[in-house]
């Protein structure tokens, strides 16, 4: 059985979604058809329809099209229409799968999705041309460069986006309470992300931050942890998945084993039986009986998520922060050959207590008054339910919300690189969340 619902990106910039990969050929592709075709084949006259079609274009469209961009370009369109996670890859995107599991991949370092016809920040990830110049999640970008996005699909933006390392790009972003579009100039590098980072906050009070979930996230926190335990005695823990976008699914599950001794981390419900899948603890826990703070945000996502649900329903965490984004469906990656594949929504998943995120995120325990935003606020600024076509919660509860349109005609602001706005997804001495985590671990 293929090692279940892997969670990859999209593009070097980067989306990240949940993901399996379904193994090495077409032969996965067939197995999932024969497990849900059997209610009937796709009716004749659609075939011929869309032959007709094909034909039109073939004989009457102003440019020579080869069959292949007709068909490659008819098979995006099935996937994109499906939800903002499901998509087509062709060869650059196959490989940018498989390049940010390992930690090295070359672009602006931002985790994009489609909303109301723009491009919406997910997140920035730390140390990375995006997070440096300042740019925040929930920024909605206009432009790319001189070009306009408005209606752009999302894989054309990425590829716009895309560039060799060292060459600049300039990303016009609508802010919300920022009346002017504001500029930034960025330049492209190979990017090459730390994921776990520790340091002490107090005497016997822990800092760690994962800021993504790659192939050897579990491992390193355990190094981190047996470093820090070496130092002296933890007393109290607080671990950061703020403007974390998620990544490996088995690495979120790895992490979640580490601080629980058993009970279930997360299971995945689907239509097909390899979608269905429970993961539990194994005996043996770091730091038993030590007090944990996770920190949480609008732009903790998907892989981020499952450790947060995962600890607040096994009552090993409190957790502190915003409402967090809202990322709970699984793709699969297919191969249609050796260089391409399709991304498909195939479960949701859904945290211990049966608490399915999707649309909606984990509620924090401890709110983040400073940072809090309402209920309609955080759908419309930084969540998945502001994306397009975006599934509904698992639990039957989702509503879809439109956010303002940005004008593309008003004024540009500049903005230059600020060393302070980059603490925004690295934490600072002056970062009141993590301040008030460890006033309430000190208080235990």
């Amino acid at each position: 059985m293929p090692l279940p619902f892997r969670y990859f990106s999209t593009c070097a910039l980067v989306v990240c979604l949940s993901l399996s990969y379904a193994g090495n050929s077409a032969n996965a592709a067939h197995e999932n058809v024969a497990a849900v075709s059997e209610d009937g084949q796709l009716p004749l006259e659609d075939l011929r329809t869309f032959s007709l079609v094909l034909e039109q274009i073939r004989a009457a469209y102003v440019e020579p099209v080869s069959d292949k961009t007709l068909l490659e370009n008819a098979i995006r369109g099935m996937l994109s229409e499906l939800d903002p996670h499901s998509a087509y890859l062709d060869e650059n995107d196959f490989n940018d799968l498989k390049n940010m599991t390992t930690g090295e991949f070359g672009g602006l370092g931002i985790e994009v999705g489609a909303a109301d016809g723009f491009i919406k920040i997910i997140a920035p990830i730390d140390d990375t041309p995006a997070s440096r110049a300042g740019i925040h999640a929930g920024d909605i970008i206009i432009k790319i460069n001189a070009q306009s996005v408005q209606g752009m699909a999302i894989n054309d933006a990425i590829n716009l986006m895309r560039g060799a390392a060292g060459t600049p790009i300039t990303l016009t972003i609508m802010r919300e309470k920022q009346e002017q579009p504001l500029a930034f100039n960025l330049i492209r590098e190979v990017i090459k992300t730390r994921s776990v980072k520790e340091k002490i906050l107090a005497p016997g009070y822990a800092y760690i931050r994962i800021a993504q979930f790659q192939a050897s996230t579990t491992e390193e926190l355990k190094r981190t942890l047996a470093t820090l335990e070496k130092q002296e005695k933890i007393r109290g823990l607080v671990l950061d998945l703020r403007n974390n976008p998620g990544g490996l699914l088995d690495e979120a599950v790895g992490v979640s084993d580490v601080f629980l001794n058993k009970g279930l981390i997360v299971y995945t419900k689907g239509r097909i039986p390899s979608s269905n899948v429970r993961f539990s603890a194994t005996a043996g826990e770091a730091l038993p009986k030590v007090p944990i703070i996770v920190l949480v945000n609008q732009g903790t996502a998907s892989a981020a998520e499952i450790v947060a649900g995962a600890l607040q329903d096994n009552q090993r965490a409190k957790i502190l922060g915003t409402n967090t984004f809202g990322k709970g469906t699984v793709q699969t990656v297919v191969p249609i050959s050796d260089k391409k594949g399709i991304k498909l929504t195939t479960a949701l998943y859904y945290t211990p207590s049966g608490r399915s995120i999707q649309a909606e995120g984990i509620k924090p325990d401890i709110i983040d008054r400073d940072n809090a935003l309402s209920a309609a606020q955080s759908t419309a600024l930084t969540s998945e339910a502001s994306l397009e076509k975006h599934i509904a919660n698992g639990n039957g509860d989702d509503t879809k919300k439109n956010i303002d349109k940005p004008n593309d005609k008003t004024k540009t602001k500049e903005v230059a690189p600020d060393k302070k706005a980059a603490a925004n997804n690295s934490p600072a001495p002056e970062d009141n969340q993590l301040q008030d985590a460890l006033k309430f671990l000190q208080k235990k």
